[in-house]
């Protein structure tokens, strides 16, 4: 594992503590996201590219190391 990192999601009127871990490996580029319902997990992948864009950033479609 690289790094981890906690942080906070708000659920209704309360917090919860989110626990994120990063990891880089061969391969293709992507993300998993655990802890989710199904249909939980397909939004908030959309949400994490979303993001992604939005700040400025580039999701690569190929391996970003030659």
């Amino acid at each position: 594992m690289l790094a981890r990192a906690l942080t906070c999601a708000v659920v209704g009127l309360d917090g919860a503590l989110v626990e994120v871990e990063v990891d880089i490996g061969p391969g293709l580029p992507a993300f998993n996201l655990v802890g989710l319902g199904d249909t939980a997990i397909q939004e908030s992948r959309e949400r994490v590219r979303a993001a992604i864009r939005n700040s400025g950033g580039e999701f690569p479609n190929r391996h970003p190391y030659p």
